[in-house]
């Protein structure tokens, strides 16, 4: 499993990633954790210093990246 980061969100309750296999990991305060696949470490590295998790990945991860629900 991915190394898991608490972040401070309204919605999101820890974000990881797996370099090697492009996964970011999304969970949510809900308890659902959504797996995002082909995410490079750039967008990793702006997802963890924007400012609003929510808002970042509702703008730029979700349109673009398939995604599993795990």
């Amino acid at each position: 499993m991915v190394e898991m980061q608490y972040v401070d969100s309204s919605n999101i309750e820890a974000i990881g990633h797996d370099v090697a296999a492009q996964e970011l990991h999304v969970r949510f305060l809900s308890g659902d954790l959504y797996v995002y696949h082909g995410v490079p470490q750039e967008v990793y590295d702006d997802l963890m210093a924007s400012s609003s998790k929510g808002s970042y990945l509702n703008r730029v991860i979700k349109e673009r990246y398939e995604y599993t629900k795990m």
